[in-house]
């Protein structure tokens, strides 16, 4: 009967281990990758990142540019338009989150398709209180075909090889702790 008892400790102490091991993986930990719950739940996450498509697209100024102006940075790409009702919602938490992580290792880069460029979206900047933004334009939509975009706002992320990471489509909050700790994880190559 000891033999018995002791067996059966044994083995409620294995499904414990077993039941805390997949607790660790499954919460995110740093070993395993981020934490994609909350407002990153429908972030996909490829697990074998992709070669970012060539995109251009011009600044406020009309200089041309691509993400390997980036280069060394990791990049989140927003794709909007101020007609965007999703988009106009989400726009104020990308600017917190430029604002809490932007600097010479991470950049967002708001990509907006309005066809009336710097004179339709420097307006709504400002009437929105986007402060740490820098606007960015592709009025022919080309750059979301490439990236494989379905709808606005899609966003995509690019780590600092200029590999494509992953992608949400639809609305998020960009300046939650999880969507923070996503951009953390991605930018320190854990």
């Amino acid at each position: 009967m000891k033999r018995f008892g002791s067996r059966l400790a044994a083995m409620a102490v294995a499904a414990l281990v077993a039941a805390g091991v997949t607790y660790y993986v499954t919460r995110g930990s740093t070993v395993h990758g981020p934490s994609l719950e909350g407002p990153m739940a429908a972030f996909e996450l490829f697990e074998t990142p992709r070669p970012a498509p060539e995109i251009t697209f011009s600044d406020a100024a009309g200089n041309s540019l691509s993400l390997g102006d980036f280069a060394g940075r990791v990049v989140l790409v927003n794709f909007w338009a101020t007609w965007c009702a999703p988009c106009v919602r989400e726009m104020p938490s990308l600017d917190r989150l430029q604002a809490a992580l932007g600097g010479d290792d991470f950049q967002v880069v708001t990509l907006s398709l309005d066809r009336g460029g710097p004179d339709q979206v420097e307006p709504f900047f400002d009437q929105h209180g986007i402060e740490h933004l820098d606007a960015y334009f592709d009025p022919m939509g080309a750059a979301p075909r490439a990236f494989e975009a379905m709808g606005l706002p899609t966003t995509v992320l690019v780590d600092g090889e200029g590999r494509w990471v992953g992608s949400l489509a639809g609305d998020t909050e960009w300046d939650s702790r999880e969507a923070q700790d996503l951009i953390r994880y991605v930018r320190d190559g854990a």
